[in-house]
């Protein structure tokens, strides 16, 4: 299948299978599948989190993008090798195991960034990304502690669990959402704003108005392509500010 896509003033043909490998890592003993997408050496590293469907193509196109911009990713995998559940309701269990499990969560992060280091990736220069499901783990990742550059959400999880904060984020924090989101209410984008305010997190928030739940998923119903290509340019910015080189 091909697929075209025009973003950020480009145009961009492909075939869905980029000049990347998957990668499987252990963690408590299971296995993981990511995938490695290198740029060059001692390029930037980004570490990418999926959606609430698993490591999909969609991860591996976003993964293009960044190599295209000059970017080592590592398309993380947070559910296991093979596991890519396509029914709401197997969406819904593997991501609520998670969210109830928020050690585990914070370990699967740290243990997919440590795997992207193992196979070339920058530890020194790393920005940490994610998509909805994938940036609430992002922000979890950031809660613990995660030594980077930047973490960045676009239409991510918002809510700050009972007993979290934010005094141990590492780095400035990016957070991209639409105001039509009904999944993430703006209660929740205010909510986390004061806690990064209180904690002196730096921080850049845009909301972009008409923009529902997952709106830069490319084909579907909700896609946003304005506000596809204006978050998608925000990151940019912050990806260049945030990495070195």
């Amino acid at each position: 299948m091909m697929l075209k896509t025009t973003l950020v003033g480009f145009t961009l043909m492909s075939s869905i299978a980029f000049a990347g490998d998957n990668s499987t890592y252990s963690v408590a003993g299971v296995d993981y599948e990511g995938y490695w997408s290198p740029a060059g050496d001692n390029a930037p590293l980004v570490l990418l989190v999926h959606d609430w469907d698993g490591l999909t193509d969609y991860e591996v196109e976003r993964a293009k993008m960044l190599n295209d911009m000059g970017y080592s990713v590592f398309a993380a995998d947070l559910f296991g090798k093979g596991v890519r559940p396509t029914e709401v309701k197997d969406k819904k269990q593997h991501t609520g195991e998670l969210y109830k499990d928020r050690e585990k969560l914070r370990s699967l992060m740290q243990a997919s960034l440590d795997h992207a280091v193992s196979l070339g990736g920058n530890a020194s220069n790393t920005v940490v990304m994610g998509y909805c499901f994938g940036g609430a783990a992002v922000l979890e990742a950031a809660r613990a502690g995660m030594k980077a550059n930047g973490f960045a959400t676009f239409h991510g999880g918002l809510g700050t669990p009972d007993g979290q904060g934010y005094s141990e984020v590492s780095a400035p924090v990016l957070v991209l959402h639409g105001t039509a989101d009904t999944a993430i209410p703006m209660t929740q984008f205010a909510d986390l704003a004061a806690k990064l305010e209180e904690a002196k997190v730096e921080h850049e928030m845009i909301t972009y108005s008409g923009a529902p739940h997952a709106f830069t998923v490319f084909g579907s119903p909700r896609y946003h392509e304005q506000a596809d290509t204006k978050s998608w340019s925000a990151f940019a910015h912050f990806l260049s500010e945030q990495t070195k080189g």
